[in-house]
């Protein structure tokens, strides 16, 4: 019988988008048809909202793309002002980046495999990825560590991720992990299922061994604080790798401030890559299209990409990246108004 080790051999690499200049193959895509010519029009919406000097940019995250080697991607776009703020899931961030950043890694696996003999050595699959369970339960250690050094009170996720890139600061064994990375450089990341992760288990083991008070996580909060950000911007535009909560999250942000009786724009600019079909409402129920009818998104600078996000992402990232739109930027850090520590005559 194979041992752990013999499983846990090759580790995923994260693709590195400095690297290699996708703006020639993309422009190519122009010329062509099908999904190549959405791709290409995708990045260019996207060079749009980094070019567009008021535009906030919110990236949000479904999936397993970073356990499949987009991780660096997203860490890169924050270090380079890219995107302003961050709305995800739970697994995203960390079971999978906080994860890294203690110094544990994914590894290649294959589907075809007996799960049962997998389950026997404590190795999760992520369909053809693996990762070592027994180290994924020392994350979840490290999220009730993080939440056993704070004072007791309501939290929204992103005051409790801020707190774990604070955390990394000082204990991290990868560098530039992205929940360090947005810590650092002012961009908030909010995950509304947070205790859909490896985070649940850890705030379970917190509360459960709690006596003079618990920390909890207000995702009402966190709904609060992006609209406040939806508030402050005059015009914005999402980038939405998968669909799910976060995708949804970051539409009603609009709905939202109107309910509140503010009056804002909808997002202006707006891309979503996805294989999830449309007809039985497995796209979190609309395409950007129909997200329009809800007063959610504009439909002038919109685009669906129907492809695998592995293969989709990094090409327009790296499209992005070269095209140096983002060095005209200047950093939101949404991070220093939320704490406080930013007036609302900054933006």
């Amino acid at each position: 019988m194979p041992t752990k080790q013999d499983y846990l051999r090759k580790a995923v690499e994260h693709i590195d988008i400095t690297k290699f200049d996708a703006r020639p193959i993309l422009d190519s895509y122009e010329k062509m048809s099908f999904s190549s010519r959405d791709l290409a029009r995708a990045a260019k919406i996207y060079d749009l909202m980094l070019a567009e000097k008021d535009c906030t940019i919110i990236l949000t995250l479904a999936g397993s793309t970073s356990a499949a080697g987009c991780m660096q991607i997203y860490v890169e776009l924050v270090k380079n002002n890219m995107v302003d703020a961050i709305v995800a899931t739970g697994a995203s961030i960390v079971d999978m980046d906080f994860f890294e950043a203690l110094g544990f890694r994914h590894y290649h696996g294959t589907p075809h495999v007996d799960d049962k003999e997998l389950r026997s050595l404590s190795i999760d699959r992520i369909y053809d990825t693996y990762i070592d369970e027994e180290q994924l339960q020392q994350c979840d250690m490290a999220v009730a560590k993080v939440a056993d050094s704070l004072k007791p009170r309501p939290y929204s996720s992103r005051e409790f991720i801020a707190e774990m890139g604070r955390h990394l600061q000082q204990h991290a064994k990868k560098k530039e992990s992205l929940v360090q990375a947005a810590f650092e450089h002012g961009v908030p990341i909010f995950c509304p299922a947070f205790s859909d992760s490896s985070a649940g288990f850890g705030l379970v083991k917190h509360q459960w061994n709690a006596r003079n008070g618990m920390v909890t996580i207000d995702s009402v909060k966190d709904f609060l604080e992006l609209t406040k950000i939806k508030m402050k911007s005059p015009t914005s535009g999402l980038l939405m790798i998968g669909g799910g909560v976060p995708k949804n999250f970051a539409q009603d942000t609009v709905v939202c401030a109107e309910v509140l009786g503010h009056k804002v724009p909808v997002h202006k600019y707006a891309v979503q890559i996805t294989v999830a079909d449309v007809r039985d409402g497995a796209c979190s129920s609309s395409t950007l299209k129909e997200a329009s009818s809800w007063g959610k998104v504009d439909t002038t600078y919109e685009q669906m990409v129907f492809a695998e996000a592995t293969m989709a992402l990094p090409l327009l990232a790296s499209y992005a990246y070269h095209k140096g739109s983002w060095k005209q930027r200047k950093a939101k850090r949404y991070a220093d108004y939320l704490n406080g520590l930013k007036n609302v005559s900054d933006f």
